[in-house]
């Protein structure tokens, strides 16, 4: 039985690893692609590792295009990602608060609405939210971008409500003892206490922000003001010789960012995910 069981074992971790292997394969193609000369990218494409290490990749495409650097475009992408990310995460909390906390009459009407606009695909309210913006006079700014998330993400409100739901409602009776208000007990007690819901919810934003390909596309229209996605779009053109090697090295270094936020925070998304169910 013991035997039995060290087989099953070994084949378990086995397969995972090879699973896994498959998943990563892509990105670690991009790695070292991003090391290959432009000519060997494509033409040893079956060979992982560079024949030669080809460091003037990130120097070229550093440069950037039209006269504007890839640092502008990191840039851009910090504000519009930060930016959005602080008002998404801050009101999501703020409006979890109220559909946790305080008893108003629809509540339960006005969260299910909330909920529902999960199910809008994205592509029904380009057209309506242009045509506002063009109006407001925000196109080739990054208001557009930002300044949606006011109102918080009703999926960030949603995993907000229920990890507030999981703290006891006789800390809120000692706050107020201690002569907290609404305004007060939210501060001083929910919003610390939120902190787990929060960072789970700020690296999903910063995530998707970052990555966004879309929004960026559709209101900037100066080259000065892209990200980093539509920079790295514009890498490849069809009328010309396409620098595979540096938007390979440009694709490696928008990875960074990522993955240093989802490392150093890490260890917030178990927290933060696994107590949503619970109930104080």
């Amino acid at each position: 039985m013991k035997k039995n069981k060290k087989v099953r074992s070994c084949a378990y971790h086995l397969f995972c690893a090879v699973l896994a292997l498959i998943m990563i394969y892509p990105v670690l193609w991009l790695g070292f692609s991003a090391f290959k000369e432009k000519t060997d990218i494509f033409q040893e494409a079956g060979k992982l590792l560079p024949a030669k290490w080809f460091f003037e990749n990130f120097l070229n495409g550093w440069k950037g295009f039209g006269g504007v650097g890839f640092g502008r475009f990191f840039l851009n992408s910090f504000i519009v990602t930060i930016g959005a990310t602080v008002l998404s995460v801050f009101f999501s909390v703020f409006v979890a608060y109220g559909f946790a906390r305080i008893n108003f009459k629809g509540r339960g009407f006005w969260f299910a609405c909330m909920m529902m606009t999960l199910m809008l695909p994205v592509q029904v309210l380009m057209v309506p939210q242009y045509m506002l913006f063009s109006k407001l006079g925000w196109i080739n700014t990054y208001l557009p971008l930002i300044i949606p998330y006011f109102g918080g993400y009703s999926f960030f409100i949603f995993l907000c409500v229920q990890f507030i739901k999981s703290i006891p409602k006789e800390l809120d009776d000692a706050a107020r003892i201690d002569g907290c208000g609404r305004i007060g007990l939210f501060f001083r007690l929910i919003l610390p206490l939120s902190k787990s819901a929060m960072v789970t919810s700020a690296i999903f934003s910063f995530y998707w922000r970052w990555s966004d390909f879309v929004g960026p596309m559709l209101y900037l229209k100066k080259p000065k003001m892209y990200t980093v996605s539509v920079a790295l779009k514009l890498f490849a053109d069809p009328n010309s010789v396409t620098d595979w090697g540096a938007m390979f090295a440009m694709s490696l270094l928008s990875l960074v960012p990522v993955i240093l936020v989802f490392l150093s925070l890490q260890k917030y998304i178990v927290e933060g995910i696994s107590t949503t169910g619970l109930k104080g």
